[in-house]
């Protein structure tokens, strides 16, 4: 059994392509300065109005949020000296500087040779909307490392709930930037490529049952088994040419969810967000996280919308 496993791991994993999945492996990688679809912002954190009683799609016994942000913030950036029984995990974190909170936190993970400021733009776009994201440089997977090993993919995800511990931890933590700063109830995970493996991993072979919404962009399931634990929403990213990770394999892992989803599908994308299709992509995946993470009515019903701007992409929405 555990050789089939690996074999399986080793087809899905060792393509030529997914052996250097970074978010700018595209000609036209995008600098990701689209305009935020977020509202425009106001002198209070939040809106004055009550959030809806539970989160859509997910456990009941979550309590409320406080209310979406009506303003962004600015960001601000620490590193943390993170390891999981000797795996070092070094980790950075972009928050909003600004703003009492509590801000849901969102753990990224990074594709096959990339690194956590590979994904900078976008996760300043989620950290301006008012969430927390923490991402580690995986120890055997990120760029530059010495000992690279495209397999160690499925130690990711125990790798992943080690880090979201540890952050989470600051929360309590006196005189931390982030103490008393975190939603420690609305947590979500997110990846791309490999990283959008690791983060499928967290919702099925190795399910945290903390997270309650994720985001999977140029992502597929390598091990079968099957969703589980508490529902969570999940929003799956991918490019219809996409000849790293291929479109089907994306559509089975989305498919396979059996909790609220939607999948984007870039009509002429690849494997990495360019400067064409990262509006919508920016934009589509706050929306997400927005209504998802905060409750927000408003981010959800512009998710159609958002998604389909320009005609560069479709959604199937099941949330």
């Amino acid at each position: 059994m555990f050789c089939r496993t690996c074999a399986t791991v080793t087809a899905a994993i060792l393509m030529t392509g997914l052996a250097a999945c970074s978010a700018g492996d595209e000609s036209d990688a995008a600098p990701l300065t689209a305009v935020s679809s977020i509202p425009a912002a106001t002198p209070e954190d939040s809106p004055t109005s009550a959030a809806p009683a539970r989160r859509p799609g997910t456990r009941a016994a979550t309590p409320a949020a406080k209310g979406a942000p009506q303003r962004t913030f600015t960001v601000a950036v620490r590193h943390l000296d993170l390891s999981r029984s000797g795996r070092e995990l070094p980790t950075t974190v972009w928050y909003p500087k600004d703003g009492e909170g509590p801000f849901p936190l969102v753990v990224f993970s990074h594709g096959l040779t990339a690194q956590p400021s590979d994904y900078a733009d976008l996760i300043k776009r989620w950290a301006r909307a008012g969430f927390v994201v923490a991402a580690a440089a995986y120890p055997h997977t990120s760029h530059g490392v010495e000992d690279y090993d495209p397999l160690d993919v499925t130690n990711q995800p125990a790798d992943a709930s080690s880090v979201l511990t540890s952050v989470l931890a600051l929360n309590h933590r006196a005189g931390d930037p982030l103490e008393n700063r975190l939603d420690t109830e609305r947590i979500g995970a997110a990846g791309h490529s490999a990283g959008g493996i690791t983060t499928v991993g967290l919702f099925s072979s190795n399910r945290d049952d903390r997270l309650t919404a994720g985001i999977v962009m140029a992502g597929e399931q390598v091990l079968p088994a099957p969703y589980s634990g508490p529902a969570a929403a999940m929003l799956f990213v991918h490019g219809k040419l996409d000849k790293t990770v291929s479109y089907r394999d994306g559509f089975a892992a989305y498919d396979a969810v059996p909790w609220p989803k939607a999948m984007m599908s870039i009509t002429k994308g690849g494997h990495a967000t360019t400067k064409s299709d990262f509006g919508v992509v920016a934009a589509t995946t706050t929306d997400f996280w927005r209504w998802s993470l905060y409750d927000d009515p408003a981010a959800k019903s512009r998710l159609n919308a958002d998604a389909t701007k320009g005609g560069l992409a479709t959604l199937t929405n099941r949330l």
